[in-house]
């Protein structure tokens, strides 16, 4: 399988920000700095993020705060306590683990789709593979409805990767002259994808359960209905581990042919690790819009196009944007809460179109 050339064959002008010139290693006068430098930032970054993290277990209706559940040690109430300490593993711990679990995961694979694709404008849920990935699990709904978790997400990954199969052997029967009409395809095919959905759900009276796949929601998580995210963080560990083939790859296979690597091995593990990764989130927590899409091209104009570099950062910035928007949610309508894929959708489709209004004007 093969992808269109929609940008120069070098990814450090393919986006939407200025390349970093020590994204390079030989433009730096100290290699070795820089790299501490980055380093530092990261784990700065990762503090921050940590950070976020407690904020937001400590975030909800019932008081559950280091304050209380001192204050209940200090009083002796000691039902009190163990009842506060229920409460954050079955349901406090759980919901902030699937969130950076699953911000991480996206985003990395928003960055994989990219460089599959060859541009900076398309993510999972900009050419079809979330809504093919919730067709999938229409279908198994439909045919198999007491299936396991597993079973779903397996049908779901099957017609995920179905997806983004179609994406990209539509982008080689289209002669697209400008990089913004990618992403304004993938968005038509998945527009096409989920309105065939959404005729069969309301056909057979499943629209409850198809709304329930197409927008992110934290607010069901508790143990023992998450676990399944921890697969996606093998899942990303993969995609750091091969980002390099990526990298060649995204130069076109004639390239990656001759420097010796399987292009059509590296595009097939890139479409399995986009699909797997957007069938786990899909299943557990329904769709999350424009974070792998807004976070990269973040990054690639913080740090550069040094891919090898550039995934950690998109892992972290992930987790902490995904984070931020699930605490905003919870405390905007306090004691209500707002599905956090409507807040990441606002935010990032502001972002979206504030990247290609950029890109367009340089």
């Amino acid at each position: 399988m093969s992808t269109v050339v929609t940008t120069p064959p070098t990814t450090a002008t393919a986006g939407p920000g200025p390349a970093d010139p020590s994204s390079a290693g030989s433009t730096s006068a100290d290699p070795r700095a820089a790299a501490a430098r980055n380093a530092r930032r990261l784990a700065a970054a990762g503090v921050a993020v940590l950070l976020l993290a407690v904020v937001s277990t400590f975030v909800g209706v019932l008081d559950v705060t280091p304050w209380s559940l001192w204050h209940q040690l200090a009083t002796g109430d000691l039902e009190g306590f163990w009842s506060s300490v229920e409460v954050l593993a079955v349901s406090r711990f759980p919901r902030t683990a699937s969130v950076v679990l699953a911000g991480l995961a996206l985003a990395v694979a928003g960055l994989i789709m990219q460089l599959m694709a060859r541009n900076k404008f398309v993510e999972p849920s900009t050419v079809g593979t979330v809504e093919s990935a919730q067709a999938g699990l229409l279908v198994v709904t439909l045919l198999l409805p007491a299936a396991p978790l597993m079973v779903k997400m397996g049908f779901a990954s099957v017609f995920a990767v179905a997806g983004t199969g179609l994406f990209l052997l539509v982008l080689q029967r289209i002669p697209l002259r400008n990089t913004l009409l990618v992403p304004l395809v993938g968005i038509m095919l998945g527009n096409v994808i989920s309105s065939v959905t959404t005729f069969f759900a309301y056909r057979f009276d499943l629209l409850q359960s198809l709304n329930a796949w197409m927008l992110g929601d934290f607010s069901g998580v508790i143990r023992g209905r998450y676990e399944l995210l921890w697969i996606v963080l093998a899942l990303t560990v993969v995609g750091y581990v091969a980002a390099d083939r990526f990298t060649v790859a995204g130069m076109g296979q004639e390239f990656t042919t001759n420097l010796g690597i399987d292009y059509r091995r590296v595009m097939v593990l890139g479409m399995t690790l986009v699909a797997l990764i957007s069938a786990v989130v899909v299943v557990t927590i329904g769709s999350v819009p424009f974070l792998g899409l807004v976070v990269p091209n973040l990054v690639s104009m913080l740090v550069g196009d040094n891919v090898r570099r550039t995934v950690p950062w998109v892992a972290v910035l992930g987790a902490g944007f995904v984070l931020a928007c699930d605490i905003i949610a919870r405390v905007i309508r306090y004691p209500y809460e707002i599905p956090v894929g409507t807040i990441v959708a606002v935010v990032g489709g502001v972002l979206f179109l504030a990247l290609l209004l950029r890109g367009r004007h340089r």
